[in-house]
């Protein structure tokens, strides 16, 4: 492979690699967005030690059911 086509490779790698990176911050976002909406959480009450709490919780729900299915 020349050097032109090996920058090409990259370059499209690169590009792969920033929507993968923006779809899962999508995800993490509606996903957060849900566990809000439907456990009626206020935004206004959300401390990062409260999130990290609630996070450890589901993660602990999840981890506990089999194959992380509720």
């Amino acid at each position: 492979m020349t050097q032109s086509a090996l920058e090409k490779q990259e370059a499209k790698l690169k590009q792969l690699n920033q929507r993968i990176k923006a779809e899962k911050s999508k995800i993490e976002q509606n996903l957060g967005k849900q566990i809000i909406k439907t456990s009626n959480l206020d935004y206004a009450s959300l401390s990062n030690q409260k999130i990290k709490d609630l996070a450890q919780k589901i993660a602990t729900l999840l981890n506990h059911e089999p194959n992380n299915q509720l």
